[in-house]
């Protein structure tokens, strides 16, 4: 057989970047090998076929960018600034102008925490590409006429061509003060004509090296990244290590490490002021040699809860310096009590005994006394802890936007403790909304309960609720969320599970007939659809409700009647309250929807005044929920949020008289003051007495409210205090909880004493191992175990943690060895872990820190609470932490 030789050009072009695969098919015929026993006067043709691939590199040479970044000043001191000069050029090294440079500067410690490395866009936008081509051939299976007699040619000519490869499947001295990381974030700098960009950038306080990383575009194609670093530094320098927060009640030592960066030995006075710490030390002398260091402790004690802040100065008499200014915060007591009584006054006065409590701390808590011309006073501390609730589900977050945008424009009225500013309230929107949106699933459009979950069908529509609220008012909602909750809605019943019974099933879409009408989508056929197929007796109140507001635009229907007919036949009333008791749910089914009596109260008010504006039942209904609140709020986030906003529209409607009227207030014999209400406003005016100022535990002084004039006088009389003792036993009602402290690289490490206070050895790693019993079933549970302030929680996923045990986070004596928690939070103060669902029996919450500070911790009980039935819960008793 003939070698021929064919060569054929193939231009590269930039389209081909980064690789071609290039595929050559030979096909024709050849002599046929014929057996030696054949005689024939010519030789046959046989079909043959060859193929050939090859995969060519075109590297995107021509698409990468050549940058370099380069500070003006290498070495700075902290807060100084200088000029970073970054050049791109092209490929052939031409300027390119116009270019669009990332800048970004960091502080190189928080870098390594993940060994995190900058990587070039032309790696990540060019990688090689698989062929996705495959070649099949025929011409091995042709029978030629005029030799098969002779032998069959099936499978014959395997030895002519290559197998073709299949597709491949792709991936002072002044106070230092600020100790940001990020010393400079620049997203969208521009080159100018010579390729240049410089800008300025100002350091924060830190003592350290940062990373200048750069990342360059031009166009969509083009790219090129560029690092460098500079360091902050002075000849003498100082840093604290303060827990990051602090337990009333605790005693810590206050590390400052000084380091000497001359070429001499120092001799550095050091000396330290606090607001909010007793300080049992303030000052030390100490002789530091050339390019050494030394440590100082201060120790310390806390004053009261809120902020301690402190300046510590070093100095030598060379002149050199280094002052440092932070804060960190004082959580309350142990263990806090409060209580709060409300009322009105139409005529006269009202008087209260006020007594301040034995063995409590005069330094904490108080008497508070607000005074305001509407009932939406008495919505604040509902409103306070919703929106400072600490576990941030999809729920809670639902929770939180709805009712602070029905609350947010008369809020800045109030002036009780904790309420922020207005401006604070629409951040905290608009920050929940985002938050929220991200958790959104991008191919249903459902919402998890935590993040990294499957869709939660109620929970979703609670968060569409939310989502549409906000719109409503204005708030920033992207047009791509909208559309994935519009169709999530419209495919509701597809979503449902089917293990859901049937009185989930009906709630789930009424409420999403509810959710419809918000956003202006009034679907009354499949309301009255529904109501067809079901009888009234077996809808739940609060999906009735729900179905009531979808109906809203024909209060005078048959379906509207008959549900209104059905609502006065189940209520419970009294001379002066109204409530609904009927309950459709048995089983797990009620967690499917977080049912709950007094929300299905809040949602038919809501209701009503939209068909039904002059029935009695609506003052009856709000008496009763308001009636129903536990030191000034209702059982859960769900409950709080419905009521709120159920209240907050019965407020602005239903309340007809206009106040013109002074209120005064005397607490004893002193006078403490008065203000006028005139016209219709939300303003709150407010009295608060310390507790140190009230009079001994053995007197009891009057406090005595009085109005002159129209109109209804609002108040909340409330008092917090702190009892003296921060031992707290355990309780148990409903959970039984247990806390243990162990060491993870040597046993002596963590030692508990004859009093139960443990002593752990500063440095150390130590294991928590938090052990909770749940009874029985139990739903949305959340296990809480605050974190002594003298250790920080290692993050098993950072580098500089190092290897640690094997997580066995498990429910023991089970044949399931997976985890028993769906989501788990790691904060300064706190770790948490969460289940929608547990059966009874014994679990075990793991996770390990380091033991920072030296000090006596004061540590509250670990506590594990059903969310949604906080009165089914369990706690440890408070412990005492030594780190030394």
């Amino acid at each position: 057989m003939d070698s021929t030789v064919k060569e054929i050009s193939i231009p590269i072009k930039d389209a081909y970047t980064p690789n071609i695969h290039v595929e050559v098919h030979l096909s024709g015929m050849v002599d046929r090998c014929l057996p030696e026993t054949v005689t024939i006067d010519s030789v046959p043709k046989a079909p043959a076929l060859a193929n050939g691939t090859i995969n060519l590199p075109v590297p995107p040479t021509h698409r990468s960018l050549q940058v370099s970044v380069e500070p003006k000043q290498k070495y700075l001191q902290p807060g100084d600034s200088t000029e970073v000069r970054v050049v791109v050029k092209d490929w052939q090294g031409n300027a390119v102008p116009d270019a669009e440079v990332t800048l970004i500067v960091v502080d190189e410690a928080v870098l390594a925490l993940s060994n995190y490395e900058l990587r070039n866009p032309v790696d990540l936008f060019y990688n090689e590409k698989p062929a996705l081509v495959s070649s099949f051939h025929n011409r091995t299976f042709i029978r030629l006429a005029f030799i098969e007699n002779i032998f069959d040619l099936r499978g014959f000519g395997s030895g002519f061509g290559l197998q073709t490869r299949s597709a491949l499947s792709v991936s002072a001295p002044d106070f230092r003060s600020d100790f940001s990381p990020l010393a400079a974030f620049i997203p969208n700098g521009r080159t100018n004509s010579s390729g240049e960009f410089t800008p300025i950038i100002k350091l924060p306080d830190n003592v350290t090296r940062y990373r200048i990383m750069v990342v360059a575009a031009d166009g969509p194609k083009r790219f090129g990244t560029a690092e460098n670093s500079l360091t902050a530094r002075l000849p003498l320098t100082m840093r604290p290590s303060p827990p990051r927060f602090l337990n009333f009640g605790d005693h810590f030592e206050l590390p400052v490490v000084l380091q000497n960066q001359t070429d001499d030995t120092l001799t550095v006075d050091v000396v330290i002021r606090g607001q909010n710490a007793d300080l049992k030390k303030q000052g030390y002398r100490v002789s530091i040699p050339a390019e050494d260091r030394a440590a100082v402790h201060f120790p310390a004690a806390t004053v009261a809860a809120g902020t301690a802040r402190f300046q510590v100065v070093a100095t030598t008499a060379d002149g050199f310096s280094d002052a440092v200014s932070f804060e960190l915060p004082v959580w309350t007591p142990a263990t806090t009590e409060s209580f709060a009584t409300y009322g009105t006054i139409d005529t006269n006065a009202v008087f209260y005994l006020i007594r301040r409590p034995d063995e409590i701390w005069p330094q904490f808590g108080g008497v508070q006394v607000s005074k305001s011309s509407t009932a939406l006073q008495a919505l604040t501390d509902a409103f306070v802890y919703l929106y400072n609730y600490p576990f941030a589900s999809s729920e809670l977050l639902a929770s939180r936007i709805i009712a602070t945008t029905a609350l947010d424009d008369v809020l800045h009225a109030f002036n009780v403790p904790d309420i922020p500013t207005p401006e604070q309230i629409k951040r905290r929107i608009q920050s929940d909304i985002w938050d929220l949106t991200r958790r959104q699933n991008r191919n249903n459009g459902g919402f998890a309960f935590w993040p990294g979950q499957s869709a939660n069908l109620f929970t979703s529509l609670h968060a569409i609720h939310a989502l549409t609220r906000a719109h409503n008012e204005g708030y920033e909602v992207s047009e791509r969320s909208i559309e994935l909750t519009n169709s999530y809605l419209s495919n509701i019943r597809r979503n449902i599970p089917g293990y859901y019974s049937q009185s989930a099933r009906r709630t789930i879409l009424a409420f999403s007939l509810y959710v419809r009408a918000l956003g202006g989508d009034f679907d009354e056929n499949k309301a009255r659809t529904l109501l067809k197929d079901t009888p009234l007796e077996q809808w739940s109140i609060e999906s009735l409700g729900w179905l009531l507001y979808a109906l809203s635009g024909s209060p005078e229907s048959d379906e509207v009647k008959e549900i209104i007919r059905h609502l006065n036949n189940h209520v419970h009333e009294t001379a002066s309250t109204a409530q609904f008791n009927r309950s459709f749910f048995s089983g797990d089914d009620h967690h499917l929807v977080f049912h709950s009596s007094r929300r299905a109260d809040a949602i038919v008010l809501e209701a009503l005044m939209e068909v039904q504006p002059e029935s009695d039942l609506i003052v009856k209904l709000v008496r009763g929920l308001l009636a129903h609140r536990r030191a000034g709020r209702w059982r859960n986030t769900s409950e709080n949020c419905f009521v709120l906003l159920a209240l907050d529209s019965y407020f602005r409607n239903y309340e007809s008289q206009t106040p013109d009227f002074v209120a005064r207030a005397w607490l004893g014999s002193q006078y403490a003051g008065d203000h006028s209400f005139e016209g219709r406003t939300t303003e709150t005016h407010q009295i608060t007495v310390p507790m140190h100022f009230l009079a001994d535990t053995d007197t009891a002084q009057n406090l005595i409210l009085q109005k002159d004039g129209t109109g209804r006088l609002y108040y909340r009389v409330g008092m917090n205090y702190a009892p003296r003792s921060f031992t707290i036993a355990p309780a148990d009602h409903g959970f039984s909880v247990e806390r243990h402290y162990e060491g993870v690289d040597n046993e002596d490490d963590v030692e508990q004493m004859e009093d139960g206070t443990w002593v752990i050895r500063a440095g150390a790693r130590v294991k928590v191992t938090v052990q909770m019993v749940a009874q029985g079933r139990r739903y949305h549970v959340a296990l809480v175990d605050p974190i002594p302030a003298g250790l920080e929680p290692l993050n098993p996923a950072l580098a500089v943690t190092g290897t640690l045990p094997r997580d066995s986070s498990n429910r023991i004596g089970s044949w399931w060895s997976g985890r028993w928690f769906e989501h788990q939070n790691l904060r300064d103060e706190r770790a948490e872990a969460f289940s929608t669902l547990l059966y009874g029996g014994v679990y075990n919450y793991v996770y390990y820190a380091l033991a920072t500070t030296p000090g006596e911790f004061v540590v509250p009980p670990a506590k594990a609470e059903e969310m949604y039935a906080p009165e089914t819960f369990g706690r440890s008793g408070s412990d005492r932490v030594v780190v030394r």
